[in-house]
C-alpha cells in the first residue's frame, strides 16, 4: 500500500492536482476500492472519506460506529458522529487544498466514472474547493495493464478464438439433426469453462432477425432453431480465472450455406471496412506518437458506415475499454452515446466493434481487441475475421 500511495501522489504532482478525495457510501464506489487495494468491509453503512494529497500524509474521515472502515490504509484519522462533525472533519481534511479529483464526470459524460453523488460534490465545493474528474488518474490505476494482465488477456483471446471456431463447427455438425441458439450458447459456455475462463454473462448467439438486436441473448424459453440458410452472430467475452485477470471480447458471423446472399455480403464488407479503418487509424497515430482521443476513433469508423448510407443503423459506440470487468474504466471509442475526450494511453486495451443492424432482417458486427504497447497498437484477437464463415 505505501507504494500505491506514493504512485498516486506522483501522479497528482505531475497533473498539478492538490489531492485525490475518495468517498464511499454503501459500496457506491467500487473503483475507489480497487485503486486503493481496499477490501470492502462487511455491512458498511456509514460514509467515509480518504484524502491522498499530492504531498504529505493521507487523512481518513470515518464514522464513530465504523472506525475501522479504513484501518488498512495509512494516514491520520478523524472520527465524526454528527453531520456537523462530518462537515467540520471534511473541512479539516481538505485544509489548504484548492483543486481535488473525485470520481465525478462533468455533466455525467462518462457514466462509468460518475460514482460520487451530486450532493457530495456540492458539499466539497461549498468548502471553496474545486472538484475535477479523476478520469485521467483512473486510467493509470484502473485501465493500465501489468505484464501479467496482458498475458491473462492473451490467454483469454486465444481461448475465445478457438471456442468460436468450435462453435461454428458444432452448428455445422448439428444442422441436419437440429439445434438452437440456446443449445449453442450452452455449448460455448461449457467450452469456456473447459478453458478455465469466467464470464459475467452468457455469450450471445443470435440468428437472423435476432442478430439485429445488439444485446439479444437466448434463453431456454425464447430461442430460435438454427437451420440451413440462417445467418448466425456469435459474441463471446471472458477472462481467465484468478485475481487481476482482464477480459477478451470478440464477435464473428457466419451463414449456414455455401452461397452467401448479396445483401449479407454487402453489409459485411461495410462493417469490415469500418473496422479496418479504425484499426489503421489507431495503429498509424500510435506509431507516430500522436495524441488520440476516444471520440476520434469512433468518428473514423462511423464515417465509413454513414457515407454508405447506413449511419442510422450503427446504433452503439465503436468500442469499449477492457479490464477486470468486460466493460473497463479506460477510454471508450465513443462519439455517439457519449463524447469521450479521454486520451488513449499505453498498456491499455479496448474493443473495436462496428455494426450495422437492419431491424427485422439481420445485423452484422465484427469485433476485435486492441492493445497499446510502447511502440505499436496490436490486434490481440487473432485471426481477424476476413469473410463471413460458411457453416456447412
Amino acid at each position: 500500500m505505501p507504494d500505491r500511495i506514493a504512485d498516486i501522489q506522483e501522479s497528482l504532482f505531475q497533473a498539478e492536482i492538490d489531492g485525490w478525495l475518495f468517498y464511499d457510501f454503501r459500496g457506491s464506489d467500487p473503483i475507489g476500492y480497487r485503486v486503493l487495494s481496499l477490501a470492502p468491509g462487511p455491512g458498511s453503512t456509514r460514509r467515509w472519506f480518504y484524502f491522498v494529497p499530492a504531498w504529505g500524509e493521507p487523512v481518513k474521515l470515518v464514522h464513530k460506529i465504523e472506525p475501522r472502515s479504513l484501518e488498512a490504509l495509512p494516514g491520520r484519522e478523524i472520527v465524526y458522529l454528527s453531520h456537523e462533525e462530518l462537515a467540520e472533519g471534511l473541512k479539516s481534511l481538505l485544509k489548504g487544498a484548492k483543486r481535488v479529483a473525485m470520481q465525478y464526470s462533468p455533466l455525467g459524460a462518462i457514466p462509468y466514472l460518475s460514482r460520487t453523488d451530486a450532493g457530495t460534490v456540492e458539499l466539497v465545493r461549498s468548502l471553496g474547493v474545486e472538484v475535477i474528474s479523476s478520469q485521467d488518474l483512473i486510467q493509470r490505476f484502473e485501465a493500465v495493464w501489468t505484464p501479467e494482465q496482458l498475458e491473462s488477456h492473451l490467454f483469454a483471446a486465444n481461448a475465445l478464438g478457438e471456442t468460436i471456431q468450435e462453435a461454428f463447427a458444432q452448428i455445422a455438425k448439428r444442422l441436419k439433426s437440429g439445434t438452437s441458439e440456446h443449445q449453442i450458447q450452452q455449448f460455448i459456455r461449457k467450452r469456456l469453462e473447459a478453458h478455465g475462463l469466467l464470464a459475467e454473462e452468457s455469450p450471445l448467439v443470435a440468428v437472423n432477425a435476432h442478430s439485429a438486436d445488439p444485446h439479444y441473448a437466448p434463453s431456454e424459453g425464447s430461442s430460435l432453431p438454427i437451420k440451413e440458410g440462417d445467418f448466425v452472430l456469435l459474441d463471446l467475452w471472458a477472462r481467465k480465472s484468478g485475481p487481476g485477470s482482464v477480459y477478451a471480447d470478440i464477435t464473428w458471423v457466419g451463414y449456414a450455406r455455401s452461397e452467401i446472399p448479396e445483401e449479407h455480403r454487402k453489409i459485411w464488407d461495410l462493417v469490415k471496412a469500418a473496422r479496418d479503418a479504425a484499426i489503421h487509424f489507431v495503429s498509424e497515430r500510435w506509431a507516430e506518437k500522436q495524441e488520440t482521443r476516444g471520440w476520434e476513433v469512433d468518428d473514423v469508423a462511423r464515417r465509413v458506415i454513414r457515407e454508405a448510407g447506413y449511419g442510422e443503423h450503427f446504433i452503439h459506440r465503436l468500442g469499449h475499454s477492457l479490464g477486470q470487468e468486460g466493460h473497463g474504466n479506460g477510454t471508450n471509442l465513443d462519439n455517439l452515446e457519449t463524447h469521450d475526450e479521454r486520451r488513449l494511453v499505453a498498456h491499455t486495451g479496448f474493443t473495436i466493434e462496428p455494426g450495422i443492424y437492419l431491424p427485422g432482417q439481420f445485423g452484422v458486427r465484427s469485433e476485435v481487441d486492441v492493445y497499446l504497447g510502447d511502440e505499436e497498437a496490436r490486434v490481440t484477437t487473432q485471426p481477424v475475421q476476413d469473410e463471413i464463415i460458411r457453416i456447412q
